[in-house]
């Protein structure tokens, strides 16, 4: 097998966003150095020393653990480009001129390894333009490369191929951004802004003019196309903000000064927005300078108004007939909105007419298919569904007319027609774009499968689009037992998979059973069980709904019938006669995190938040996550010399004593919930396939399961060390009295109770000092505060 192997990256310009790109690198263990220009004083790194200092500031953060900043290797053009020699990649972030980024790359050129891929990370210059500078040597190994800021947590990176790019290079550069990086690729034709920016900045645009067609306030407008549209939760304006108005501002001068009325027929609609001027003019530049469309005083966030040109109380909300209007089937839906006699719904419906007549008219000149525009806008402006989708969920040639009433009405940005291809041929005929043969190509009047690279071959469930046929988890492969609770069947007739189906993947009595089911079919006929759901998260715990009208009942005892068996379900994992492999994707949260750590192996999604939470409801961990704690204490200080438990505990009994959550699989490992033999993915669409291969190669291996044993606990005299920080917490007004309660009894758990340091002890003791500690909680006013607040607001009760 030729692999092309990424040994080293080099990262050129220590901007936010080539920083950004080096510390998601060193996140997927990419050894990367990043060079910047010599500073003008002090030590010649300097520029690039404050970049990776600023890393560890940076929210929402960039790396997965802040200490990995030091992993970045430091370098500057003047002293060091000799170490491009040794790069497999080289990434080039400066800043978006063509005159400085040409002068650059005739610099770096004589230091670049003949098998080397140079990248450009421009958000719109010409790549063929670019590539002009280098020589012919290298010309073949260039193309361009798009991340999406921020890079760590965005998956759309689009590769953008010159005239002269071998189609091997992209190949190769697709897989490794794919596998290596965790991305999602396209590859977008050498255009202005690509696909994703060229279409979701033209639809900012265009829904700019729409809100001062029909006289729409920013916080009305951002609660219509938020959530209840399918759309980012942030909205149009919100995220306008975030993004930065200046980099707004920029994106759309690339679309003024490389198009025109010729090349783009809504090229009047590109103009720069007047309030956007203004708030530019005013040095408002969004969420970096803490006020743009928005600004927050207080607790109140006010809205920018243009007439008045300062802030006025904001919050207003759409009318709620809106909101029921988008709940409807699509085809109904955009009837409704289009027949609407309200200014907002006549805006909501000129949007998404505004945004099918955009993608339509370019299909052909930006893109390669009607999936690449869709998935762009998916993966770069987290919309659930592109443009063609919804065209085609509502009923593809009713939408086509309508639209094109429209456009003989003068209602449309412009009064370009839609393609032919939209009435007549392939796509009229299948009534839509996309269909199990692949999506519409309207270069070649064909629909076209996805790209079969080997990479693809790690991705049992990649994110589907409507239409093309895609299996989907929740049907595929053969299934052995299915209910509401859970749903056990098998891919490949060797490894049995568990997929939870209850709201959250919360851990119900149903779920309890059918894992158990689980885990005793496995033993009898499979190699191994891995617990999987295609879709998030893992599992954000126990249902405590489930236990209430128990413990409305029978009191106190159903929920220590109901814990027991929650704990018997942890210990049959970890005792089971095949390897259970839990493949861990978004929240793993109490219950979740103690059924992941008692599985043999995690194989776990870079983008995971595990931890043990159940103190924000007043609780303590009660399914053996304490136990776990204590056991891996006495575990890593049997590998030391000193005979004190304490140090190996106080890092567990802190985590689930805060309620601590590893803000990524990196952080989840510091904090203990993953072991170094855990595998950490990527790309979450292959955590199946590395998953299941994981639960065969154990098995294969001769897998057996730990046997049980005693193990040594901290005792008496570690619990007095810990209440005695606990006090000065309380005492200082760090903690509330209900907290001190509750962190001593996760303490009494750890240490083990009222024994002498050393007492050796089973994982049963322990358990039942847990379920001991969580039935005194349970009833006691204070949690129960806790309990009712969270399943009422949803957010945690300070008491």
């Amino acid at each position: 097998m030729n692999r092309f192997q990424v040994k080293k990256v080099a990262v050129l310009g220590a901007g936010v966003m080539g920083a950004q790109i080096a510390a998601h690198l060193v996140n997927v263990k990419v050894p990367v150095v990043l060079f910047d220009l010599p500073a003008k004083e002090g030590p010649k790194n300097g520029i690039v020393t404050r970049a990776i200092d600023g890393l560890k500031k940076l929210k929402p953060a960039p790396l997965g653990v802040a200490e990995d900043a030091a992993l970045i290797g430091q370098a500057n053009y003047e002293e060091h480009l000799e170490q491009l020699r040794d790069c497999d990649l080289i990434i080039e972030a400066i800043a978006e001129r063509m005159d400085w980024k040409l002068d650059l790359y005739k610099k770096i050129a004589p230091f670049v390894a003949p098998h080397a891929i140079v990248a450009s990370n421009t958000s719109g210059l010409s790549i063929t333009k670019l590539s002009e500078a280098l020589p012919e040597a290298i010309k073949p190994r260039f193309c361009g490369i798009h991340f999406f800021n921020p890079p760590r947590y965005m998956y759309l990176v689009e590769l953008i191929a010159t005239p002269t790019t071998q189609p091997v290079i992209l190949d190769q550069l697709e897989s490794f951004v794919t596998s290596g990086l965790g991305k999602g690729v396209l590859r977008a034709k050498d255009t202005p802004n690509f696909i994703a920016n060229r279409v979701g900045i033209a639809g900012m645009l265009a829904t700019m003019k729409e809100v001062e067609n029909f006289g729409l306030s920013y916080d009305v407008v951002d609660d219509l196309t938020g959530k209840k549209l399918g759309r980012a939760s942030s909205g149009t304006f919100r995220t306008a903000d975030v993004v930065g108005l200046d980099t707004m501002a920029h994106v759309i001068k690339t679309l003024q000064d490389n198009l025109t009325l010729d090349s783009d027929p809504f090229y009047g609609s590109f103009g720069t927005p007047a309030v956007l001027k203004k708030l530019l003019e005013l040095g408002h530049l969004g969420q970096k300078t803490k006020a743009g469309f928005y600004k927050k005083v207080g607790r109140d966030v006010l809205r920018f108004e243009l007439e008045s040109e300062d802030y006025v109380p904001g919050g207003q909300k759409a009318d709620e007939v809106y909101g029921r209007m988008l709940k409807k089937p699509a085809a109904q839906r955009l009837a409704l909105l289009r027949n609407a006699e309200g200014a907002q719904g006549q805006f909501l419906w000129a949007i998404l007419r505004n945004s099918f007549h955009y993608a339509a008219v370019h299909l052909a000149s930006i893109a390669d298919n009607a999936r690449d525009v869709d998935q762009a806008m998916r993966w770069g402006f987290g919309m659930k569904q592109g443009p063609f989708e919804l065209w085609q969920e509502a009923g593809w040639l009713q939408v086509a007319q309508w639209i094109n009433e429209d456009i003989a009405a003068g209602k449309t940005l412009c009064n370009a027609p839609l393609p032919e291809w939209v009435f007549q041929g392939p796509v009229a005929e299948a009534g839509g774009v996309h269909t199990p043969q692949g999506s519409y190509n309207p270069s070649t009047n064909a629909f076209e499968p996805r790209r079969q690279l080997p990479v693809y071959q790690r991705q049992h469930f990649p994110e589907a689009l409507l239409g093309d046929g895609s299996a989907r988890f929740e049907t595929a492969g053969k299934t052995l037992h299915e209910d509401e609770a859970i749903r056990l069947w098998t891919l490949d007739d060797e490894v049995l998979i568990a997929s939870i189906k209850s709201k959250m993947h919360a851990i119900g009595p149903g779920v309890v059973e059918g894992l158990q089911q689980g885990i005793e079919l496995a033993e009898q006929q499979y190699k191994g069980l891995v617990i999987w759901s295609g879709d998030e998260p893992f599992s954000a715990g126990a249902d405590l709904q489930s236990m209430l009208p128990a413990f409305m009942i029978a009191g106190v005892d159903a929920i220590e019938g109901a814990e027991h068996e929650l704990q018997q379900l942890m210990l049959r994992l970890r005792y089971a006669g095949v390897p259970v492999v839990s493949a861990v994707r978004g929240l793993a949260l109490g219950g979740g995190c103690e059924l992941a750590v008692h599985s043999a192996r995690r194989v776990v999604a870079m983008e995971s938040y595990i931890g043990l939470v159940e103190v924000g409801v007043g609780l303590v961990p009660g399914a053996g996550g304490l136990t776990y704690i204590a056991r891996r204490a006495a575990e890593n200080a049997a590998t030391s010399t000193g005979k004190d438990l304490l140090p190996f505990l106080t890092e567990g009994f802190t985590a689930a004593a805060m309620a601590k959550v590893g803000t990524s699989a990196l952080e989840s490992r510091k904090l203990g919930y993953l072991l170094d033999s855990d595998l950490i993915v990527p790309n979450k669409d292959e955590l199946l396939y590395v998953a299941l291969n994981e639960a065969k190669a154990l098995f294969d291996g001769g897998w057996r399961a730990p046997i049980k044993r005693l193990f040594p606990v901290a005792g008496r005299s570690g619990l007095a060390t810990i209440k005695g920080q606990l006090v000065n917490m309380r005492d200082g007004g760090f903690i509330s009295q209900h907290d001190f309660h509750i962190g001593s009894l996760i303490a009494n758990v750890v240490c083990g109770g009222d024994v002498d340091a050393g007492t050796l002890v089973s994982e049963e003791y322990l358990m039942a000092l847990e379920r001991k500690a969580f039935c005194s909680l349970i009833v006691h006013p204070k949690t129960q505060e806790r309990i009712m607040g969270m399943l009422s607001t949803g957010k945690p009760v300070r008491n």
